[in-house]
């Protein structure tokens, strides 16, 4: 063919260097539309499947996008990005301290109202557009292009931290093979004398002098840094070992190895009972209210990427709104799960603790028989001889009798009141509900090494599946944008991740890990998720997006998602925004201390520095925004041209299956006109332009799947387009 000024025959294994606007734009000009496409009429009767086949070079060697090898793969990979540790200590304490049951029904109402309909909406977009975070919303429009990348900066700040939770993990998985636990009883100080009983532990707890002394050996307060903690060292360096080899090994999905879902018969009604036992007045409050909609948020993996990453290598014809509903409701019935064992566990503990409570106090009594507690005050079938027989019942018979008699002195006598539910009443979250309160209870349990290593064993791989949406979420945007190979930049980010999560593995990490957690993510995510919304119902425009949707669905999505996406959601999530500001100015930053002195939590308030460093994380997660706007809007980053907004790619053609092999190209290649130039095709004919970015129908693989870049299909009226 004549190499002329509107079409030409290249070489296949070209390298083309784009922008964005250039490859996602359908009014290409006459003159340089041979830059941008060429058109491949297929004159073959009868469908073929369509497919993305690159050719790279004349040994024919072909290269493919990575692409689930199956729909049960892409839905387990959505399961474990979702359904993290969250759903293991955070569901259940909200459930405890927001009314028991009562509280599952904000939850479920505002995971209709906000939930699905945002996760959805990032299924939706990311299988659309074929790219990560940062390609789909510089798709959308340019000049929100920093949207990707603040998902990117959160997605970091959060696998620092999260990670370190892994790797305590581990430290309990490894500790676990003993028998007893050695966290079952207080260890014992040898002197030359006798031996005595630790008095950090005498004074709190086995469990909690083993989690603050053995496992962290903390320091006093956040500014005692204290140095490194070599084991927690060596378990942090394990658990990035293991994400690094995962990822670089193309791991996108992790089946969970193990689920924690039996049901202790020990105690565990009363704890199932206490969650059951609903406090509706509780329901009325707005806090209860905001703090389930921040749940619902997090608990979806909202905003930080991993879920447009997953779905942007899904088949285009995918049915994400049966994957949005289905993924949503696992998330929540494995939340209702988890919450069971968590109160049932909790039951047997508080039943336990109860015991020892009675005993104890059973014992004050004994000792206070004719020394301020008449004998004629006990109750004639209750046997004090024997302390151990009495029940609980028959205790709280007694101290009812004392109390009404001795009322003005009850108080001076010490007796407690040693009930089930004032001990189940205690909201335990976080590292205190997993390291603390479950493992006391496991030690109480037969055979309870076995308990311990099931119980260790789930936290690593709930925490390793979300570790790997995190990670996707920052390595397939950048690896869309940067064009760097996917090994060297895995291998770079967790060198970097392992360096900077030194922080957290010193004697004062602890308190490094609740600030990160407590101001990394909350602020930006929300702000990340309002922009989401407002960048496809306003900007991209909601009815453009639902003709995308019922292309790429074959049907048109309920229009209970229009009013969603276009009025209830951004509002809801505005008012959660300013609580959740309002919140953060009324509570000055500070964090739970450990004393050693006194063997006791301690609230204490960040010193200056951490105040910067809170701010300092809330600014830097959210600061891509404005400056990729500024740039943009002030044309110092050109969007045409931009080096962030440049996509290289190979060379590459869509082709059928049911094409007759060595059938010669030439004849298909016609010169490249814009839509509405290009004549129509003759009946049965098929049209395709070659472009970077998307795949076609079908199309679950790419061309130059290093880096994870697809093709789009010239049926340009069904490709989403940018206003900007």
């Amino acid at each position: 063919m004549p190499k002329n000024s509107k079409a030409v025959k290249r070489e296949l294994d070209d390298d083309v260097t784009e922008s964005v606007k250039d490859l996602l734009s359908n009014e290409d000009a006459c003159d340089d539309s041979f830059k941008k496409s060429s058109l491949i009429v297929n004159n073959h009767e009868g469908e073929g499947k369509e497919c993305d086949v690159e050719e790279g070079g004349s040994d024919g060697e072909e290269e493919e996008r990575p692409a689930w090898n199956s729909k049960l793969q892409y839905i387990l990979a959505q399961v474990g990005f979702s359904v993290g540790l969250g759903n293991v200590w955070r569901f259940p304490y909200l459930c405890q301290k927001n009314g028991g049951g009562a509280y599952l029904v904000p939850y479920l109402i505002l995971l209709i109202l906000i939930g699905i309909p945002l996760f959805f909406l990032e299924l939706a977009v990311g299988q659309r557009i074929r790219r990560g975070s940062i390609g789909v919303w510089n798709y959308i429009s340019p000049r929100l292009g920093g949207i990707g990348f603040a998902s990117c900066v959160v997605c970091f700040f959060v696998a620092l931290y999260y990670n370190v939770i892994i790797s305590w993990s581990l430290f309990y998985f490894s500790q676990s093979f003993q028998q007893p636990l050695p966290w079952h009883e207080c260890p014992l100080v040898k002197n030359k004398t006798s031996p005595y009983v630790v008095p950090e532990c005498e004074k709190s707890s086995a469990t909690t002098y083993y989690w603050y002394r053995e496992a962290l050996d903390i320091s006093n307060s956040i500014s005692e840094g204290g140095g490194l903690n070599w084991k927690m060292t060596v378990c942090l360096l394990v658990a990035w070992s293991m994400v690094c080899l995962a990822m670089i090994k193309g791991i996108q999905s992790s089946g969970k190895v193990m689920y924690f879902s039996s049901l202790f018969p020990y105690g565990s009604i009363d704890g199932i009972r206490h969650m059951f036992t609903p406090k509706l007045e509780i329901m009325l409050e707005a806090k209860v209210w905001r703090e389930a909609a921040t749940q619902v948020f997090f608990a979806l993996g909202l905003g930080f990427g991993g879920v447009i990453a997953f779905s942007s290598y899904n088949k285009r014809d995918n049915n994400c709104h049966f994957d949005a509903v289905l993924v949503s409701f696992i998330n929540f019935f494995t939340s209702v799960l988890a919450t069971l064992v968590v109160f049932a566990v909790l039951g047997f503990k508080a039943n336990i603790m109860n015991s020892k409570c009675v005993a104890l106090n059973t014992n004050k009594i004994v000792a206070l028989l004719g020394n301020g507690i008449e004998e004629s005050l006990i109750p004639h079938h209750i046997n004090l001889t024997q302390v151990s027989q009495v029940s609980a019942e028959d205790y709280h018979q007694m101290i009812d009798i004392i109390r009404g008699v001795k009322e003005d002195e009850y108080r001076q006598l010490g007796l407690e009141s040693c009930s089930i539910e004032d001990e189940l009443n205690k909201a335990v979250q976080g590292t205190g509900l997993a390291f603390i309160a479950f493992t006391e209870a496991m030690t109480h349990f037969p055979a309870s090494p076995f308990w311990s290593v099931m119980f260790f064993l789930m936290l690593v791989n709930l925490g390793l599946g979300s570790m790997f949406g995190t990670i996707e979420g920052i390595l397939t945007p950048l690896i869309d944008t940067f064009k760097v190979r996917k090994e060297f930049l895995t291998v770079g980010c967790c060198v970097l991740a392992f360096s900077i999560g030194l922080l957290f593995v010193q004697r004062s990490g602890n308190y490094f890990v609740a600030m990160f957690d407590d101001y990394s993510a909350t602020l930006p995510l929300l702000i990340v998720v309002i922009l989401e919304n407002v960048a496809i119902a306003w900007f991209y425009g909601i009815d453009k997006f639902f003709e995308d949707l019922k292309d790429m669905l074959g049907f048109t999505p309920y229009r209970f998602y229009y009013y969603m996406w276009k009025f209830i959601t951004p509002i809801l999530l505005m008012v959660l925004l300013c609580s959740s500001f309002i919140q953060l100015i009324m509570t000055p930053p500070s964090y739970s201390a450990w004393i050693q002195e006194e063997a006791k939590e301690k609230n204490l308030h960040f010193p200056p520095w951490g105040i910067v460093v809170c701010i300092s994380l809330v600014v830097m997660a959210i600061m891509p925004v404005p400056v990729v706007f500024g740039l943009r809007y002030f044309n110092i980053i050109d969007e045409n041209t931009s080096g962030l907004s440049t996509v290289s790619y190979k060379k590459g053609r869509i082709i059928k299956e049911s094409a007759r092999p060595g059938e010669d190209d030439d004849a298909s290649l016609i010169q490249g006109k814009s839509p509405s130039e290009a004549p129509s095709p003759m009946p049965g004919n098929s049209i395709y332009r070659k472009q970077s970015g998307s795949g076609g129908p079908d199309a679950d693989t790419a061309p130059n799947g290093r880096y994870g870049i697809g093709y789009l299909m010239a049926d340009m009226p069904d490709m989403p387009e940018s206003d900007l």
